[in-house]
């Protein structure tokens, strides 16, 4: 009896809780709308557009944070005088550009986006980890053989030299982030079944670990192939990255060209003036 009374109080605190959550988003959406509609600056005589920006600016100014809630479409439509198809539109349009998401069956939620710093030359799995998630990788290629003329010019290695090839979906927790394809001197890295997850723990098991890096990107659509790996619909938006990593004595250690999720990965730069 006393589980009972317990799980029906924990069971009705939630519901306090979500209702005052709703409540108070409904009346920051609601003001800001307004604010919008009566700002000559910002003026767009299309209502789901205006109501597109008051969400965006509103997750912009971290108003609500990520992995958090929307009311549902019938909440938003009473609390802003819309129609329901006029806040679906609205959602619909910021689900496409990644800033929302939707869960089958839960609601509509703030998409969730990974920092990553360029200033620091880390690993993937470093990286989750320090935000809590949990990586993991699927591979598709373990393997050694000798260095193709792109891999060859990357990494300053001469014709027939064998390499280590690794080429995996890299996930946090159960969802797919980036494809990634790497290359690394067999010399350095004998057996490609020594990298479990991390490589760069590996390498570091090894006295090689990368000590600087040079890294390029480019922004892109993901194909049938990458778009079916990382669960996004083809011509989703996607970060290519190429990046050479290198020992204390200048030697390529690692060449590895990627393929992130656009709509979950924010790379960052800090920049200073001389």
């Amino acid at each position: 009896t006393l589980a009972v009374v317990s799980a029906w109080r924990i069971s009705g605190l939630r519901q306090v809780v979500r209702y005052w959550y709703c409540s108070w988003m409904e009346t920051a959406l609601a003001n800001e709308y307004r604010r919008i509609c009566h700002d000559p600056a910002t003026h767009q005589p299309l209502a789901y557009l205006r109501l597109r920006r008051a969400i965006r600016n509103i997750v912009e100014h971290r108003d609500i944070e990520p992995g958090q809630a929307l009311p549902s479409e019938r909440d938003l439509s009473h609390a802003l005088k819309l129609s329901r198809v006029t806040v679906r539109k609205a959602i619909a349009g910021l689900v496409e550009e990644g800033l929302l998401t939707q869960r089958h069956g839960a609601g509509t939620f703030i998409a969730e986006r990974i920092v990553k710093p360029m200033s620091r030359l880390t690993s993937f799995t470093e990286d989750l980890r320090e935000r809590g998630l949990r990586p993991r990788s699927e591979f598709f290629e373990r393997v050694v053989g000798e260095v193709t003329p792109e891999e060859a010019m990357a990494m300053n290695l001469s014709p027939g030299t064998l390499v280590a090839r690794l080429h995996r979906v890299r996930y946090g927790q159960d969802e797919p982030l980036a494809i990634e394809r790497s290359v690394v001197p067999a010399s350095v890295l004998p057996d490609p079944m020594l990298v479990h997850d991390s490589l760069y723990e590996a390498l570091e098991k090894l006295g090689c670990r990368p000590r600087r890096a040079l890294q390029r990107l480019r922004a892109g659509s993901l194909n049938v192939q990458q778009a079916r790996l990382l669960h996004v619909a083809v011509g989703s938006a996607g970060l290519n990255i190429e990046r050479r990593s290198f020992l204390d004595d200048g030697r390529v250690v690692e060449f590895t060209t990627s393929w992130y999720r656009g709509d979950i990965y924010d790379f960052v730069a800090e920049l200073h003036t001389d």
